[in-house]
């Protein structure tokens, strides 16, 4: 086996936000040295890594060069140059996820024809090349509202994703290559994150529940273990194998899901790395999320997904109105409560609905521990020192 601690090994990881810092608590844990490249001077793994470097993540030349640096590359976010990950490929470079992977992810108009070309079930779709396509397809009525519109390239943390009610909200939408998707009368929204090494090992993590605020398409709440009928977890994680089988990746795929009023599982979309329906795992599980990635992108053996205790996880995101350097308002409320863990990202300068950290609460009784969630989120707030 090579050698990976305590030795000049060194991984490479794109991206420098807080799941890099997640991914670099393990790291750290196990001795082997990594390398961070991100366009920010202010990136959160910047205080964490062994080697810290700031360049453009698509930019081909500094992508190359950074990841020739390194043993094995990986990265935290999908917005990466996958020509040059594709050249350290050619190189003889170990790069998990791979780019053939990447590259079928990052545009959600392939990844929606890679389902159907998989015979993997997803929502009913239609691609058009440009918004005034759309726009076109409405008025000549051959596209009925209510639908949602996804921007085909760019999206993320809610961005990129509007459901469109009436004529009036297609003025919002911005423009590029974009999807019509069928609204699905959904009783749950659910995720499960599967786990693979190139040696073939898989192993898949219980459902999550995820609750979503009803304005900003973020996700308030990931419950573990989801409440659902086991028939039904069964079948989601069946199916989270079947299109990781697909994908042929390495390392972390969380599959995002909704349950049908029929108990009918859909795949919405899928994300080649550590997640956020998995951060409930850093204290809830026997192997979190971020040690397991590095388990599987090294082909190490995979480490038990079961939870030990329910958990639920809290999004900490920017209050509206408040935008400037950030303060976090009761923090100290919600650390005498049981079971409260806070995890603050390192972003210095708030604004509405940016990811700025989460709250995982721990209970044996998910009631109980639902409660606790729900007073954490109602006490601690993001605002600036400024308004």
């Amino acid at each position: 086996m090579k050698d990976y601690f305590s030795s000049d090994f060194k991984i490479a990881i794109l991206g420098g936000g807080q799941l890099g810092k997640m991914m670099l608590y393990e790291t750290r844990k196990f001795d082997i040295q990594t390398l961070v490249l991100d366009p920010s001077a202010e990136a959160p793994c910047k205080i964490s890594c062994n080697y810290f470097q700031q360049g453009d993540l698509m930019d081909y030349d500094t992508v190359l060069d950074f990841g020739r640096k390194a043993d094995v590359v990986t990265f935290e976010i999908e917005g990466v140059n996958a020509d040059a990950l594709k050249q350290l490929e050619k190189e003889g470079k170990k790069t998990y996820p791979s780019a053939a992977t990447l590259e079928k992810i990052q545009n959600k108009a392939i990844q929606k024809k890679f389902y159907v070309k998989n015979a993997i079930p997803t929502a009913d779709f239609e691609i058009f090349d440009s918004l005034q396509d759309l726009k076109n397809s409405v008025r000549e009525e051959k596209l009925k509202i209510p639908f949602v519109w996804k921007s085909a390239t760019g999206g993320y943390d809610g961005k990129g994703v509007s459901v469109i009610k009436k004529i009036e909200d297609l003025n919002d939408l911005s423009e590029g290559g974009c999807i019509a998707e069928e609204m699905i009368p959904f009783k749950n929204e659910l995720a499960v994150i599967v786990a693979r090494r190139p040696s073939g090992e898989i192993k898949t993590y219980p459902v999550v529940e995820m609750e979503f605020h009803p304005t900003a398409n973020q996700v308030e709440y990931v419950i573990c273990p989801a409440r659902i009928e086991e028939h039904v977890a069964e079948k989601a994680r069946k199916l989270a194998e079947k299109v990781s089988a697909a994908f042929d990746h390495v390392g972390l795929l969380a599959v995002e899901m909704f349950q049908t009023k029929d108990d009918d599982i859909l795949i919405n979309e899928v994300a080649p790395r550590p997640h956020n329906s998995g951060h409930y795992s850093i204290e809830a599980s026997y192997t979190n999320q971020f040690e397991q990635h590095i388990r599987a992108i090294l082909d190490l053996p995979l480490g038990n997904t079961d939870s030990k205790v329910g958990g639920i996880m809290v999004n900490l995101v920017g209050a509206e109105g408040y935008e400037g350097e950030v303060e976090y308002e009761n923090i100290e409320k919600i650390m005498a409560m049981d079971g409260v863990t806070p995890h603050i990202y390192g972003k210095k300068l708030t604004r509405p609905f940016r990811k700025m950290g989460h709250v995982t609460i721990v209970n044996k009784d998910l009631v109980e521990a639902r409660k606790i969630a729900e007073k954490v989120k109602n006490s601690i707030k993001v605002i600036s020192k400024q308004k």
